[in-house]
């Protein structure tokens, strides 16, 4: 998620460039809000960024200030009439719009309560439940409305919200999403990541604090709670340091890169073993590798080459391709690998089905050990919080003992990071972090049959396709 409040500059153009900067947070969809002369205009379209905007379609965006969003569906399915930003309207105050990272728990209960009123949904997201809400709630002012229906809310969010006159951004007591401010010239961007600032030339200032509303206009910066009362913890996504940020990012004012090498230099101290070459599983994984072969003393070198397109494309290979698996993501190097002892470290295992392919790769390239180090500990349990981590019986790490998974996957050894040793490297402990995901412990109550389709079972209020076009 992204927003700009920027008055004489392209805003729609700078919002393109920092989605594009924070790519890798979804790639299902895309859509930009521009507020200009009073009224909002919003786009959005299926596929990455690049796809979704031509020159045609941003010099169609004008306005001084603007939000945007690429979307990974957390809460209903891939198709166009959940593409953010959604739009809101209230009789008195205008319209609002609404970019959504994270996930709702009780939004079913908003949901019910709209439906009733007869309030026109048009998605299956519990993002425009949100917007929806906000824009029936009391309140004589935009941030009355807000605060007063976020306190209802209970999970992640991290909100860009666009009004005619104010760009405003809040996020969950928790703090389980990321949401951070930066300056512009003279004007002020709000991101999911810092790496977008440092694509635009724009100075980080801080992050969002967790349970804080932000409101950007003529008049300045203002800042207001969202909750009576601070949140005795926090609870930010450890697998947001883990996997799912960019490495050039900072949060809680430590680049991810650093925090990524000190889990494989930790990884080295709990796993030690003797092998001739370390290698990362693209891209995620380079870091903690290099920590790894650092800490180890064995050579650190590139065995898999990843083709970063796939994945990134409308055309579905043939069988014949298609049967490839994993080639068609990795090429192995067996000028690096054959002959070798070798340490590939990866920085998680979720479902099994990728892994025993990439050690079955290893092997055909000539590898004469594999030895499978995991920079994280076992995927667990399900998250209900903005990462789509699939249901507890599909995730091997519930389902099989370590032991079981090294046979699985055919690695010669395996070994994960322990919770204390990932705790060491991000230089953090469990009141800092939501870890629900290694270790069961939620930070809020969630219902642990909670389905990512559940808003599609539910009739809804005036359902129509939602056009891709500027409205």
């Amino acid at each position: 998620m992204f927003g700009v409040y920027a008055p004489g500059e392209d805003v729609a153009r700078l919002t393109f460039f920092g989605l594009y900067a924070l790519q890798h947070r979804g790639q299902e969809s895309a859509g930009i809000a521009t507020a200009h002369n009073g009224d909002l205009k919003v786009a959005t379209g299926m596929g990455l960024v690049t796809h979704v905007f031509d020159e045609e379609q941003l010099s169609a965006l004008p306005g001084d200030m603007a939000i945007g969003h690429t979307r990974y569906s957390t809460t209903g399915s891939t198709n166009l009439r959940n593409a953010q930003p959604f739009v809101a309207s209230c009789d008195r105050l205008g319209k609002i719009a609404l970019a959504h990272n994270g996930n709702v728990v009780n939004a079913q209960i908003l949901f019910e309560e709209l439906r009733e009123r007869g309030v026109p949904l048009r998605s299956s997201t519990d993002s425009e439940v949100i917007v929806a809400a906000i824009a029936c709630a009391p309140g004589l002012t935009w941030a009355d409305k807000i605060v007063h229906t976020l306190r209802r809310f209970s999970g992640a969010y991290s909100l860009g919200l666009l009004t005619a006159d104010s760009l405003m951004a809040a996020r969950d007591p928790l703090g389980i999403r990321p949401l951070c401010l930066g300056k512009l010239n003279g004007g002020w961007v709000i991101a999911s990541e810092t790496c977008a600032f440092d694509h635009l030339g724009a100075q980080f200032i801080r992050e969002i604090d967790p349970g804080e509303l932000v409101i950007i206009n003529k008049d300045g910066v203002t800042s207001h709670r969202i909750a009576e009362e601070p949140a005795a913890r926090r609870a930010s996504c450890i697998f947001e340091y883990i996997y799912f940020a960019r490495p050039d990012s900072v949060m809680n004012g430590k680049l991810l890169y650093s925090a990524r090498e000190r889990m494989g230099a930790r990884l080295w101290e709990e796993h030690p073993i003797e092998a001739d070459v370390v290698i990362g599983t693209p891209d995620s994984s380079i870091p903690a590798a290099i920590g790894f072969a650092r800490a180890s003393g064995i050579p650190y070198s590139e065995g898999l080459i990843k083709n970063r397109y796939v994945g990134r494309t409308f055309i579905q290979p043939d069988q014949r391709i298609r049967e490839l698996g994993v080639r068609l993501k990795f090429n192995p190097m067996p000028e690096v690998l054959r002959g070798k002892r070798v340490v590939v470290v990866d920085d998680s295992i979720v479902r099994g089905t990728t892994t025993p392919r990439v050690v079955a790769l290893l092997r055909r390239a000539g590898a004469l050990e594999v030895h499978l180090r995991i920079s994280s500990p076992p995927i667990t349990h399900p998250c209900f919080f903005g990462v789509d981590m699939a249901t507890r019986s599909e995730l091997i790490g519930a389902q099989k003992t370590i032991p079981e998974i090294r046979e699985f996957v055919g690695a010669d050894t395996l070994g994960y990071l322990s919770l204390e040793g990932l705790l060491h490297a991000v230089e953090g402990d469990d009141s800092k972090f939501c870890t629900a995901c290694l270790s069961g412990a939620y930070p809020v109550p969630v219902q642990l049959e909670l389905d990512k389709l559940a808003f599609e079972h539910l009739p809804m209020v005036n359902v129509r396709p939602r056009a891709g076009e500027p409205v």
